[in-house]
């Protein structure tokens, strides 16, 4: 949100948060749901540069196209099992997977 927005808002008496703040989410929590979302979106993009449907994925993970579209859109009932079996059958490495979990590297101050 642009600051100047928030300061709008602000000062007709909203108060602008995250996410996480409003749902009232422990960083554990938030950081799970973040987790879930850079997974789902991986799992689209890879899905969607092999030009496969969500149809086809889901034969090949042994599951339904409605499952496929929750594991995409984030959806907090897919588990973490079968996003990551999800990505393996789209070719996977281990090695990216754990990109996609790892934390953002802070820059360095030099």
């Amino acid at each position: 949100m642009r600051e100047s927005k928030r300061k709008r808002l602000e000062a007709k008496g909203w108060r602008v948060g995250s996410t996480a703040d409003f749902l009232k989410l422990s960083p554990e929590e938030a950081a799970y749901v973040e987790l879930k979302i850079k997974l789902g979106s991986k799992l689209c993009q890879r899905r969607v540069r092999g030009r496969l449907t969500q149809g086809d994925l889901a034969k090949l993970v042994k599951s339904s196209q409605s499952r496929v579209a929750k594991m995409e859109a984030g959806d907090p009932s897919v588990s973490l099992d079968l996003l990551i079996r999800a990505l393996l059958a789209l070719g996977a490495s281990s090695r990216e997977i754990a990109r996609i979990i790892a934390p953002p590297r802070r820059a360095t101050a030099a």
